[in-house]
């Protein structure tokens, strides 16, 4: 269903593109996340395990910009990490004010297990279109992410 905004031709094809987005994004997370809780986990949780599986410890600071989550925020996902032993943190030995978040080996193993099925989930979503427009898709995502 598209808009019923009466704009312009332009605002109208801008909104309804926009509510596209939105609504195959908001389709695609609800049933990944339905696979993330079944796995115990959060979205948020998932991307951060990922992030420190993947690229090594990180500041806070640095987990909160590549995840897109405020100061607060990721404070409150590393938390509920840490309570799980998930990760630790360590300040830093050259700057006190640092603290890094490191995955424990339980972390590591979690992510392990879950990262396939994750993927598989994903697998099944994407299946709906080929690899050229997923290429497309990308390109096109890219595009809009980088203004």
């Amino acid at each position: 269903m598209g808009s019923h905004y009466k704009g312009s031709k332009e605002e109208v094809r801008v909104l309804n593109t926009y509510i596209k987005l939105l609504r195959a994004t908001d389709s695609m997370n609800a049933k990944i996340n339905l696979f993330l809780l079944e796995s115990g986990i959060s979205e948020s949780q998932f991307f951060a395990l990922d992030a420190l599986f993947h690229l090594g410890p990180l500041s806070q600071k640095e987990l909160g910009k590549k995840l897109l989550k405020s100061g607060g925020n990721i404070t409150m996902v590393v938390d509920n990490l840490e309570e799980r032993k998930f990760v630790k943190r360590k300040r830093s030995n050259k700057d006190r004010r640092l603290i890094y978040v490191h995955l424990t080996e339980k972390g590591a193993k979690k992510i392990k297990n879950t990262l396939p099925g994750f993927v598989d989930a994903l697998m099944i979503e994407m299946k709906r279109i080929s690899a050229e427009e997923q290429q497309l898709l990308q390109e096109l995502c890219k595009k809009i992410g980088l203004n």
